[in-house]
């Protein structure tokens, strides 16, 4: 779970990981937030450098988690879950 409250400037383009509650997942880039929803980028044709020009959606920040690339590995939408250090914060 991320905490709206305590989202920071610096946490824009940060990776986050979706999880509806059962086996679906889905990896991202946060964009923005209001009081109630995280804006995450989800797709955007695998141009994760230029993210910030596509839309993002609304998800429910109870269903986020941070996550961290491994040092010199791309992010992209294929790489599997188990390339990346899951944050509990």
């Amino acid at each position: 779970m991320i905490y709206i409250e305590d989202l920071i400037k610096e946490d824009i383009g940060r990776y986050v990981i979706y999880t509806d509650g059962l086996k679906n997942e889905e990896q991202g880039r946060l964009k923005s937030w209001n009081d109630k929803w995280i804006f995450v980028v989800y797709h955007c044709a695998d141009d994760w450098d230029n993210y910030q020009d596509y839309t993002g959606a609304a998800t429910d920040p109870n269903d986020l988690k941070f996550v961290e690339p491994k040092p010199g590995e791309n992010w992209k939408t294929e790489d599997k879950l188990n390339r990346f250090d899951i944050l509990d914060l």
